[in-house]
C-alpha cells in the first residue's frame, strides 16, 4: 500500500490535524501597534476567524468520513474502517464543533486560536481511539486525547482552581495510563499480540492464568480511571469545575464516547472469552463480576454525593459518575445487543451534557458564577436557556420522552434479557434506585431555575443582571436541545445505525 492510499483512509485524521495547525497559526497573528480598543477589536476579530476555520475543518472531516471505504484493515488493526467507526468519528467530530462553537462564546480564554488547536487535536486523538483495534495504537490515542485534555483544563491562567484541577487530572490521568500500559505489557506477555481480534483468538485456547488475570483488572482500572467510574474519580468533581467550561463540556463527551466505545472492543472482542457472569445465583470469575462491582459503586456514590452539591458543575461531575456506572451496564450484559444499548446511551449522555454545560457558561457569563444560586430567575430572564436546561436536565433523570429514558430503558432491557434466569436483576433494580435519586437534585436546578428570585433580587446593593446571550450560543443550544428531544421521540434513527453497524 502506498502513502496516498494511506493518506486516503486516514484523511478525516489528517484534515483536523492540518486544520489544527492553520488555526494555531492564525492564532499567533499579533496586529500593529495601536490603541488598546482596537487591539482588542483585532484580537476578537483574530478569535471569530480561528472559530470559523476550525469549525470548517471539522465540517470537512465529517465529508471526509462520509467518503470512506465501508470496509478496511490496515497493519493487524492499527486503523480499521468499519461503519461502526465512521459513525462514532462523526459523533466525535460532531461534539467537538458544538465544543468550539461553545468556546467562542467564551471571552474570558485568552489565546484562543491555541485553545481551538488543542480541541481539535484532542480530537485526533478521539478519532484515532475509535478507529483502532490494536493494544498499542489505542494507547497512542489515549494518551493523545488526555495530553490534550490535561492541558485545556489548566488552559484558564486566570483562575488558579484552573491549574489545581489541570494538575489533579494530569496525575490522576498519569496513574491512569500507567495502569493501562502496565496491563497490555502483561497481556501482551501472555498472548503474544497487541491486536484484539487476535488476543480474542488465543484467549478461547488458553489456559485462565493468574498473569492473564493481572493484565485484565490492571487495564480495566485504567479505563475506570478514564471514564470516571467509583472508586476511581476523584479527579472528575475538581476537573468538572475548575476547568473551562468548554474544556469540561469535551471531557465530559467527547472523551466518554471514545472511552466508552473502545472499552467495549477490548472486552467484548479481545477479552470476550473471559467474560465470566455477574449474574447474583451464579456467579462467575471474569472481567463482568469486575465491571458490575465498579458499576454498582459508581451508582451509589455518584447518585448520593451529588445530593449534597450547591455548585451545578460539580453536581454534573458527580451525575457523571452515576452515569458512568449505568452505561456499564451495557457491557456488564454483553454481546450486540447490550453493546449497542451502551453505545446509543453514551452518545445522547454526550450531546446532553455538552448542552447543559452551555447553559452552564453562558449563566457564568452573564452572573459571575455558577453555584445553585445564580441560576435563580433564568426563566424570566431567559427563557431559552430554562427552557434548554429543562430539557437537559429532564433527560439526565431519565424522563420520556426524551432520549435520556429511552436510553435507560434500552440498557435496563438489555442486562435484563442478557440472562434467562434475570440474574442481573440485582443490579437493575440498584440503577433503577440510583434514577430515583438523581430526580431529585436534578429537579432542585429546576426549582432554582423557575421559582427562586434571582441574586440581585435577594441582595441588597447588587446590579440587575441583564442576559445578553450571543447568537450563536442561543442556536447551538436550540439544536442540541432539539437533538435530545429528537432522539427520545424517534430514537430508532440512531439505533438501528448502530446496530446495522456492529458486526
Amino acid at each position: 500500500m502506498s502513502y496516498l492510499d494511506l493518506l486516503k483512509l486516514a484523511s478525516p485524521e489528517a484534515i483536523v490535524t492540518v486544520t489544527a495547525l492553520v488555526v494555531l497559526a492564525i492564532g499567533l497573528i499579533r496586529w500593529g501597534e495601536a490603541e488598546m480598543p482596537l487591539r482588542l477589536g483585532a484580537s476578537r476579530r483574530t478569535s471569530d476567524l480561528c472559530s470559523l476555520v476550525a469549525a470548517l475543518g471539522l465540517a470537512f472531516a465529517v465529508g471526509a468520513v462520509l467518503m470512506l471505504p465501508q470496509q478496511a484493515a490496515l497493519f493487524g488493526g492499527m486503523l480499521v474502517i468499519t461503519p461502526l467507526t465512521s459513525l462514532f468519528k462523526i459523533i466525535c467530530i460532531a461534539l467537538a464543533f458544538f465544543t468550539v462553537l461553545l468556546a467562542s462564546g467564551n471571552d474570558s480564554l485568552r489565546n484562543h486560536g491555541e485553545y481551538l488547536a488543542i480541541i481539535l487535536l484532542a480530537t485526533v486523538g478521539l478519532m484515532l481511539l475509535v478507529g483502532s483495534e490494536e493494544l498499542l495504537m489505542i494507547f497512542i490515542g489515549l494518551e493523545l486525547t488526555g495530553l490534550s485534555l490535561y492541558v485545556m483544563t489548566a488552559f484558564d491562567k486566570t483562575d488558579i482552581r484552573s491549574a489545581e484541577a489541570g494538575l489533579k487530572y494530569f496525575l490522576f490521568g498519569s496513574t491512569a495510563s500507567a495502569f493501562t500500559l502496565f496491563g497490555i505489557s502483561f497481556i501482551y506477555g501472555m498472548s503474544g499480540t497487541t491486536s484484539l481480534a487476535a488476543i480474542g483468538q488465543k484467549l478461547t485456547t488458553a489456559s485462565a492464568q493468574p498473569l492473564l488475570a493481572v493484565g485484565i483488572i490492571m487495564t480495566l482500572i485504567g479505563f475506570a480511571f478514564k471514564i470516571a467510574a467509583a472508586p476511581f474519580h476523584l479527579w472528575a468533581p475538581d476537573a468538572y469545575q475548575g476547568a473551562p467550561v468548554p474544556s469540561a463540556a469535551f471531557i465530559a463527551s467527547g472523551s466518554k464516547v471514545a472511552s466508552f466505545v473502545v472499552l467495549g472492543k477490548i472486552v467484548l472482542v479481545g477479552f470476550g472469552p473471559v467474560h465470566g457472569s455477574a449474574a447474583w445465583h451464579a456467579m462467575v470469575a471474569g472481567w463482568s463480576p469486575l465491571l458490575a462491582v465498579l458499576a454498582a459503586l459508581s451508582i451509589v456514590i455518584g447518585n448520593l454525593v451529588a445530593l449534597a452539591q450547591t455548585n451545578v458543575r460539580r453536581l454534573l461531575a458527580y451525575s457523571a459518575v452515576a452515569h458512568a456506572g449505568y452505561t456499564l451496564l451495557g457491557l456488564v450484559a454483553g454481546g450486540r445487543d447490550g453493546f449497542s444499548a451502551t453505545l446509543f446511551y453514551t452518545t445522547v449522555y454526550a450531546f446532553t451534557l455538552v448542552g447543559a454545560f452551555g447553559v452552564v457558561a453562558l449563566v457564568r457569563r452573564e452572573t459571575g458564577g455558577d453555584d445553585l444560586q445564580h441560576f435563580g430567575g433564568l426563566a424570566s430572564r431567559s427563557p431559552i436557556l430554562a427552557g434548554c436546561m429543562s430539557i437537559f436536565m429532564l433527560s439526565l433523570a431519565g424522563l420520556p420522552p426524551l432520549s435520556g429514558f429511552f436510553g435507560k430503558f434500552y440498557l435496563f432491557s438489555a442486562a435484563l434479557r442478557a440472562d434467562p434466569n434475570h440474574g442481573l436483576l440485582w443490579l437493575v433494580a440498584l440503577a433503577l434506585f440510583g434514577s430515583l435519586i438523581s430526580l431529585y437534585y436534578y429537579l432542585i436546578v429546576l426549582k432554582v431555575i423557575f421559582a427562586e428570585p434571582a441574586l440581585s433580587e435577594v441582595e441588597p446593593g447588587s446590579s440587575p443582571v441583564t442576559y445578553h446571550l450571543p447568537f450563536l450560543q442561543k442556536i447551538s443550544l436550540s439544536v442540541l436541545g432539539a437533538i435530545v428531544l429528537f432522539l427520545g421521540i424517534i430514537p430508532g434513527s440512531l439505533v438501528s445505525s448502530i446496530i446495522a453497524a456492529l458486526p
